[in-house]
């Protein structure tokens, strides 16, 4: 069997799309399609079912996913060890916040030092970060949380990730020398997804503590929540990272606003087990060790 469908295959379950795939790897719809019916005679079985317009692994795909992934991964690292080459591929998970405000740097130095190398970055809720990367399916994740306590993976806490409260230039709050829980009282407040760990965490502090407040807009986008924000909408919680640039030109400013049950930081998580490439030795060497030039 051509490694080559194995490979086809575990893209179409990442992306769940023919299509997208097709793209990618730069092949006709036609020949996905061909690959994976391939797959599927030689193993007899459906891999995959239509699920209204997306589509999904069926139970014996799922299983052979389990197969499929670390076989490619094996195969990644003798042709790596044997042909002494420095190129490869690796994936990330992480959050959209990360993804948009941290990563590109560090991706940027990276491709300067390893020839050839292909990174795949998926932005996924934490809870998706930390199935795949159990699984095998993302090589290294990154996230936001206050303490890892999952001792089935490794863990390495880069840094603290401050959280900070943003409001249109003019919001009275910003006028203020400090803000406490109980000034938030009354609020409406922009978040993201109900999967954001640092959302639940801070609407959970504003319960116990008994402050009212209102969901005005819930946006799956941080650039369409800084925006809202802008334009007089509501107030938000969110990493500082991801709004340095509205802070210093003057569009979003922030309230003098902390919390000790508001502190996050970065971690990187691998499986234990996770064979390191060159590649991915590299990048995760430049996190721990804060090599940006």
């Amino acid at each position: 069997m051509d490694l080559t469908y194995f490979h086809t295959f575990r893209e179409v379950a990442r992306k769940q799309s023919f299509t997208r795939v097709a793209e990618e790897l730069g092949y006709a719809q036609s020949s996905i399609t061909t690959q994976i019916q391939k797959l599927e005679k030689e193993y007899g079985v459906p891999l995959f079912e239509r699920y209204g317009r997306s589509m999904r692994l069926t139970p014996p795909g799922e299983e052979l996913l389990k197969f499929v992934i670390p076989m490619l991964e094996l195969y990644a690292q003798s042709k790596e060890t044997i042909t002494q080459k420095s190129s490869g591929s690796f994936t990330i998970g992480t959050i959209d916040s990360l993804a948009a405000y941290y990563l590109p740097p560090y991706l940027q130095q990276l491709k300067q030092r390893v020839s050839g190398l292909s990174i795949q970055l998926y932005p996924e809720s934490e809870a998706v970060i930390l199935s795949k990367v159990k699984e095998g399916e993302y090589d290294v994740g990154l996230l936001l949380d206050q303490k890892f306590t999952d001792s089935s993976l490794t863990c390495v806490t880069i840094r603290e990730e401050p959280l900070v409260l943003v409001a249109p230039y003019d919001h009275l709050l910003t006028r203020e020398t400090v803000v406490k829980l109980e000034d938030l009282n009354g609020s409406e407040f922009i978040v993201s997804e109900g999967s954001c760990i640092y959302r639940s965490t801070f609407e959970k502090l504003l319960k116990d503590q008994g402050v009212t407040f209102r969901v005005g807009f819930e946006l799956g986008s941080l650039e369409a929540i800084k925006q809202c924000v802008i334009n007089g909408l509501g107030i938000a919680l969110l990493p500082r990272i991801a709004v340095e640039e509205e802070v210093a030109r003057g569009t979003l400013s922030t309230i003098p606003f902390q919390h000790p049950e508001l502190s996050f930081f970065l971690h990187m998580i691998m499986h234990p087990r996770k064979w390191k490439s060159h590649a991915l030795d590299t990048f995760t060497r430049m996190l721990t060790g804060g090599e940006l030039n």
